[in-house]
């Protein structure tokens, strides 16, 4: 079975940096994307970042631009999403996704981590 397991999360001030990591403990499927999507309180979970793992081509939503970059390494099956000049609005729980390419959807999920941003 596939386990996302994420790390990096924590709290931080308002315009500081954190950097998520996501590992995967196997890649037993072809993976077509993996992403980031967060939720915070009494909000619904949210698409944040993803990169499709063949091309490195990358999507984030619009609050996000320019502040947030996801990327990938493929020898360790990692994925990474460097946020930087973090906002109060940014707290939520984070987590990986990983798309395989037979489906093409979210299917395997990690088990979030907790980044809060003081103000």
């Amino acid at each position: 079975q596939v386990q996302l397991v994420e790390s990096g999360g924590g709290l931080v001030q308002a315009g500081g940096s954190l950097r998520l990591s996501c590992a995967a403990s196997e890649r037993t499927f072809s993976t077509y994307a993996m992403g980031w999507f967060r939720q915070a309180p009494g909000k619904e979970r949210e698409f944040v970042a993803q990169i499709i793992w063949s091309s490195g081509s990358t999507d984030y939503r619009g609050s996000v631009k320019g502040r947030f970059t996801i990327s990938r390494d493929n020898a360790k099956n990692t994925v990474y999403l460097q946020m930087n000049s973090l906002k109060p609005e940014d707290t939520a729980v984070y987590y990986c996704a990983a798309a395989p390419d037979n489906s093409q959807s979210y299917d395997y999920w990690g088990q979030g981590t907790q980044v809060t941003v003081s103000s």
